[in-house]
């Protein structure tokens, strides 16, 4: 058992912080937001993250999990702090090291004694050196610095910290390598191996990782777009590859192109580390341009089939980035939300768990609906941008019955060639022929 302080109840500090709880550790979770911390303390989880809310709950009750605005107080018995603080994009695309830097600072000024820190937040190359010198600056007491990215999928969060491919640990400190091999113990008597290097390493791996399955993700939408061009069926071209043991079927679907909290920043940031240090990562370069124009590729679609788009009403499926998070940040539906209300056009959309994230951010910029059927009253089509699902196996008569002509435009090819055929709607998807209704 390890007493554990975790800086910020953000995404990734939140699934830490619980999660080392639920293997029998004394965790305390920090975070300067006092409504945030409240309402966490009320046992109200501010995310929406499969399983999160059943560990959440049994840890708070059996008073192994704990929140506080107070830092001082959090760190003063903790062996093993945590740093799960936001590392925002800046304008050029460098990640914004303020929050951690800060935090470090603050440390220096209230430990005591040997404390091992551990970046949990997603850090460019080198920052461990920042930490370690911002720390220095304020204190003369002992202390190690650990890189320990996290590799979680939203949706998947849970899961992944439990059972994990891998556990990167980054430190040259032997004592932290002791408490570090002692902490993830419970996560890896399956196998799962726990692998150490330095620090520097270990910052560039978790970078490595999201820019190489964004660039798998964007080659894959690149093969697609021109499957519609030379007409080949993009399905059968992703079976093809992903049965290559050296490919792989994960992460070659077509769609409308990445988003989230990590892929976007995390490419960007790498991009800019790179030109930090006059090397130029071409390859990222291209991952970033093709999937800005692959965000909005369901407007090109849209409009060959309608030309003007003004007056016209369309119903949206999926606000989210992706399936089972409420999670909206660079999602691509937002960007084709923006394209079709610049065009004149109406949208009303639904989703069953990021609608709430996404009236926050714009407002009444677009209808919500709370069923997925309601969103199709009167609309001119259906566009679908989130894979959820709940999408999956809709009723079409009823989406024909209430679209004003059965027309669907489909991000994310929910369906199957073969069995759309017989719906009797105009469906258009990535990578694939056009079906066109029976007369």
């Amino acid at each position: 058992m390890k007493n554990i302080a975790v800086i910020g109840t953000g995404y990734v500090g939140l699934v830490t912080g619980t999660c080392f709880a639920e293997t029998g550790n004394n965790v305390i979770c920090v975070d300067i937001d006092e409504n945030k911390v409240e309402r966490l303390k009320n046992g109200e989880v501010p995310i929406y993250e499969p399983h999160l809310d059943v560990l959440f709950e049994r840890n708070i009750k059996q008073k192994r999990l704990k929140f506080t605005t107070d830092l001082a107080a959090a760190v003063k018995d903790a062996e093993i702090i945590f740093l799960a603080l936001p590392t925002p994009p800046g304008e050029d695309g460098s990640a914004d090291l303020s929050y951690v830097l800060g935090v470090a600072k603050d440390l220096g000024k209230i430990i005591t004694e040997y404390k091992v820190i551990i970046d949990k937040s997603t850090v460019p190359v080198g920052t461990a050196e920042k930490v370690t010198a911002a720390i220095k600056a304020e204190t003369q007491v002992p202390f190690a610095i650990v890189s320990n990215p996290e590799f979680l999928r939203e949706g998947f969060a849970v899961d992944d910290f439990m059972n994990p491919d891998r556990v990167v640990i980054g430190t040259e400190d032997e004592k932290a390598r002791v408490v570090m091999k002692e902490l993830y113990q419970p996560f890896i008597r399956d196998g799962h191996p726990l692998i150490f290097m330095d620090e520097k390493s270990a910052e560039l791996t978790k970078y490595a990782a999201n820019a190489f399955l964004a660039t798998k993700i964007t080659f894959m939408n690149e093969v697609a777009n021109f499957c519609e061009i030379v007409g080949a069926d993009v399905d059968k071209v992703r079976e093809g590859m992903g049965s290559d043991a050296r490919i792989g079927h994960r992460f070659l679907y077509p769609g409308i192109g990445f988003g989230g909290s990590c892929f976007p920043k995390d490419v960007s940031a790498l991009m800019k580390s790179g030109l930090d240090h006059n090397f130029d990562f071409s390859i990222i370069d291209a991952v970033l341009k093709v999937n800005s124009k692959q965000r909005i590729k369901l407007l090109d679609k849209v409009l060959d089939y309608f030309g003007d788009l003004k007056g016209k009403k369309f119903a949206l499926w999926g606000l989210a980035f992706k399936p089972d998070t409420d999670d909206i940040r660079e999602a691509p539906a937002l960007y084709l939300v923006d394209e079709l209300v610049n065009r004149g056009a109406e949208v009303v959309a639904f989703d069953p768990e990021g609608m709430d994230n996404v009236k926050m951010q714009i407002g009444d910029k677009i209808d919500y609906v709370e069923n997925q059927y309601e969103a199709l009253e009167g609309a001119d089509a259906l566009l679908i941008a989130t894979e959820w699902s709940v999408f999956k196996n809709p009723d079409f008569e009823v989406i024909k019955n209430k679209l004003n002509s059965p027309v669907i435009f489909d991000g994310r090819n929910l369906f199957n060639l073969s069995d759309i055929q017989e719906k009797g709607v105009y469906y258009s998807s990535i990578g694939r022929q056009t079906i066109l209704p029976k007369v």
